[in-house]
């Protein structure tokens, strides 16, 4: 049953890849033609959020806070880390900020396509419709 449930979500729910962004750094983007309405970074892992005051996490290694900053939601109160970790892929971490997004982060850290996406375009959403705040890069 596992190796038909993975060709069911390599069937229909594989749409993106990481690639060098003209936006910022790494960036994800579509493999395939997405539809309006499409959760397209849809996992076969779950996982959720935990938080940490800053202070938690002060004793751990320079290298490690600093991928925490860069790929972690973290505000003046507090930071949230994936229960996956650190040693593991999220595609959603590299999707990268426009004021003119194409997909979208719903309350419940799904995502949505604003848009139909062509293959081979950049996702690309809102952090400060996502996050709030204003976000300048």
């Amino acid at each position: 049953m596992k190796k038909k449930h993975l060709l069911k979500h390599l069937a229909e729910d594989v749409y993106c890849r990481l690639g060098v962004s003209p936006v910022h750094g790494i960036g994800v983007f579509a493999v395939r033609g997405i539809d309006k309405g499409i959760d397209p970074l849809r996992s076969l892992v779950s996982h959720k959020e935990i938080s940490f005051a800053h202070d938690e996490l002060k004793a751990l290694p320079k290298g490690v806070r600093k991928q925490i900053e860069m790929f972690c939601y973290y505000d003046d109160d507090e930071v949230l880390v994936s229960t996956m970790g650190l040693n593991t892929m999220d595609f959603a971490i590299y999707v990268n900020h426009s004021k003119t997004p194409n997909i979208r982060m719903k309350k419940d850290g799904s995502f949505e396509t604003l848009t139909k996406i062509k293959s081979g375009d950049e996702l690309l959403m809102d952090y400060d419709n996502s996050f709030g705040g204003k976000h300048i890069f």
